[in-house]
């Protein structure tokens, strides 16, 4: 199926499950709920786990390929070191933007819920920073490839890629079989994403139908707040570093890159969204296989922008809704825990509520607060991993964009 094709097909998809899944909040239980639980939500698992079969051989392999690709040492020791600097600055102008958006907007101010009746939620507890960054290097590879820790998976094949860099042709036939395993990947994306518009569908559908309009329309302002702050910071930051950074054109990033956006929002997961983010970035946008199959799987692990700004909105909604305000140290606290929570946050659905957990006990706000914000989560979720993954390929285009320059003025 050609891109074009395909674009239009998962549009058409998404809107169409929009309309029906508004329309099913107005319809039964009775008749919903076998409805979600013997189509819309088969359907929509079904496309997901398909592509998150393919998830863990691709990030192994495109980074094997991509760091063995540089070739030099110090050449992937420059591009890392800017790699993991742009994660990190755009996450803390994300957060910084989320709260300055919760302080103007004010979506929480005391009074307008009820706080007596908010459930027992209680979310996973988050790893601590350090067992994160200690973790990254695994004991047992193979475990890690099987429990699918895509931090410890990234750090192996780093390792493996720059042994091949290293032994170069001594190992010429271990190098031609990642690339080999690579373009039966590839060839596998393609196929499964014949089942975009289908899956698109069923889980746009069952997520709006699932919330109800009477959630969505009490957290209006909350919701607004985040949108907001997701579309300043792509259509803001992103484009400024696209432009001054990478020389390009902002909107042909973003018209080249579409695709990939309208997967990851219909899947709410950078993870899923990879196999199409990466094939989108070099064949639409041009970016370099080898910083591409570098940037991008690294991206999907520890650049979590759109997540960030939906932690830094609900904490300053939570405090507002149980009118405790925040102090300035509080607030510089939540810039940092919430930058520092995003290496290591899986790219898979809800998992920034996980995080949101370990910034509210950082600043001492109750967590039963996100009871509050579940209902919409998932409809939020779908946009903040777009911007995730937008954030993933506009860095790996600048650095492209870089190396091309290099190229061309030697």
């Amino acid at each position: 199926m050609k891109a074009k094709n395909l674009t239009r097909n998962i549009l058409i998809a998404l809107v169409a499950g929009a309309v029906v899944g508004m329309a099913l909040t107005f319809a039964p239980e009775s008749f919903f709920g076998p409805l979600d639980k013997y189509v819309l939500d088969p359907v929509g698992q079904i496309f997901i786990n398909l592509i998150m079969m393919l998830v863990v051989p691709l990030v192994f392999v495109s980074i094997v390929l991509g760091t063995a690709g540089l070739g030099d040492p110090a050449k992937l020791g420059k591009i890392g070191i800017s790699t993991i600097s742009f994660f990190l600055a755009t996450t803390a102008i994300a957060i910084t933007l989320g709260l300055t958006l919760a302080y103007l907007v004010k979506p929480g101010k005391a009074g307008i819920f009820d706080t007596s009746n908010l459930g027992d939620y209680t979310p996973s507890e988050a790893p601590p920073i350090m067992e994160t960054l200690i973790n990254i290097i695994p004991e047992n590879p193979i475990a890690a490839l099987s429990a699918g820790e895509m931090l410890q998976i990234i750090a192996f094949a780093i390792f493996i890629g720059i042994a091949l860099a290293y032994l170069n042709n001594k190992t010429k036939g271990i190098y031609n079989l990642f690339e080999q395993a690579n373009d039966i990947l590839g060839w596998l994306v393609m196929l499964v994403m014949r089942f975009a518009p289908y899956g698109a569908f069923a889980l746009i559908a069952s997520a709006i139908a699932s919330a109800g309009l009477d959630a969505v329309g009490s957290m209006l302002s909350y919701l607004l707040t985040v949108i907001a702050g997701l579309i300043l910071h792509a259509f803001i930051i992103y484009s400024l570093a696209i432009w001054l950074l990478g020389r390009g054109n902002p909107i042909t990033f973003y018209k080249g890159f579409f695709p990939a956006m309208t997967v990851a929002f219909s899947t709410s997961s950078s993870n899923a969204a990879l196999p199409v983010s990466m094939k989108t970035a070099q064949d639409t946008l041009g970016v370099k296989k080898e910083i591409s199959s570098f940037v991008q799987p690294l991206g999907a692990t520890i650049n979590m922008d759109g997540t960030a700004i939906m932690q830094a909105v609900a904490t300053v909604f939570i405090a507002q809704v149980y009118n405790l305000p925040l102090t300035m140290t509080e607030l510089l606290m939540i810039v940092l825990v919430a930058t520092l929570a995003s290496v290591g946050t899986a790219g898979v659905p809800g998992v920034g509520l996980i995080m949101l957990a370990m910034v509210l006990n950082q600043v001492g706000l109750p967590v039963e607060g996100i009871a509050l914000i579940i209902g919409i989560d998932r409809i939020l979720d779908m946009l903040r991993t777009s911007l995730n993954i937008t954030g993933d390929a506009a860095c790996a285009y600048i650095l492209s964009e870089r190396e091309k320059r290099k190229i061309t003025s030697k």
